[in-house]
């Protein structure tokens, strides 16, 4: 595992309070190999964005100085935010790079949670690939309720955390922390102020009321904008295109009179996904990766530096390779 590249993604229950956030950034700033790489924080979801890679161990490192951070300056009990959370520090992803194996992502993760489990007495609940059971693969499962729901329930069968307390922790909840395959947070702003079309636009894509596989969504009430947001996740972002999921926001915003103000990608984004979108876009035909400069030059670079980098290290693999590994993930 050591020599592995592994990208996280904790997402932070504060928005608000620039101090706290900017102690965030420099507990990870201050552990040696680890590059934060993004962070974006928005006071209506009142919630923050860490993107950061690294190896193992000083990934390792980094989370649980946040933890400290968390412990020190957070309190759940008093946080009031338009997206869902179980815990001050809600979710840690760790996704695998440069072709790591999936199976050494959640040892990392697993490590990490039983360490947050035993020093912070913070209940953690495996999810994605590290998932004790099916339904505990789906995040959107393990948070249904928010906090409240979570503290009536935690004790239990069903909703027992994996690890850690059966109740939640005073000031810094629960935490849900596990390996997963890379997706893409997408957020739509509307002209209108009417939280319900959101909401009915997020019914209509989303897929578990039948609408685009691979794409989770809510629709939320930006206080401080006074505008709707259509908060979106493309789980598998290959299979189900960028493109597609903002024209059926698109065309669901229509029937309600709406349009959409702005996007917004959150973290950062493989340059594939966005020149995939912009390719969509301008129907370009006989569009392959390898027509983009930059793409060739990385390329070049790459092959010259280790002769063995593969093509999804750049997120661009050309259209065939792109089918043929869609076609084993079915």
């Amino acid at each position: 595992m050591d020599d592995s590249l592994f990208q996280c993604i904790p997402n932070v229950s504060e928005g608000r309070r620039t101090e706290v956030i900017e102690a965030f950034v420099q507990a990870i700033r201050d552990v040696p190999g680890v590059h934060l790489l993004d962070y974006s924080s928005d006071r209506d979801h009142h919630r923050s964005v860490f993107t950061m890679v690294g190896k193992g161990p000083p990934l390792r490192a980094a989370i649980l100085a946040m933890y400290q951070v968390a412990a020190r300056d957070l309190d759940l009990t008093g946080h009031r935010g338009a997206h869902p959370r179980i815990g001050a520090m809600d979710v840690v992803p760790f996704v695998p790079l440069l072709g790591a194996p999936m199976h050494s992502a959640c040892e990392l993760a697993l490590g990490i949670a039983r360490a947050v489990a035993e020093r912070f007495e913070v209940p953690v609940f495996l999810y994605e690939e590290n998932a004790q059971s099916p339904e505990r693969r789906s995040l959107a499962w393990l948070r249904r309720g928010g906090t409240e729901a979570l503290q009536a329930a935690i004790a239990t069968p069903e909703r027992s955390p994996d690890l850690g307390p059966p109740r939640l922790h005073p000031r810094l909840g629960a935490s849900v922390i596990g390996a997963r395959r890379p997706l893409l947070a997408f957020n739509v702003l509307l002209d209108t102020e009417r939280v319900e079309v959101a909401r009915a636009v997020a019914r209509q894509i989303r897929e578990r009321d039948g609408g685009l596989c691979n794409l989770r969504a809510l629709g939320i009430y930006l206080a401080e904008r006074g505008r709707a947001q259509v908060s979106m996740n493309l789980v598998d972002p290959e299979r189900t295109p960028l493109y597609l999921a903002l024209e059926m926001v698109r065309t669901e915003a229509r029937r309600f009179g709406a349009r959409i103000l702005s996007t917004e990608i959150i973290g950062v984004p493989p340059l594939g996904v966005v020149t995939r979108a912009a390719a969509d876009y301008m129907q370009w035909e006989g569009f392959s990766p390898d027509r983009i400069l930059e793409h060739r030059l990385l390329g070049i670079l790459a092959q010259e530096a280790t002769k063995s980098v593969p093509e999804r290290v750049l997120g661009l693999e050309s259209p065939a390779s792109m089918d043929s590994r869609q076609k084993e993930e079915v």
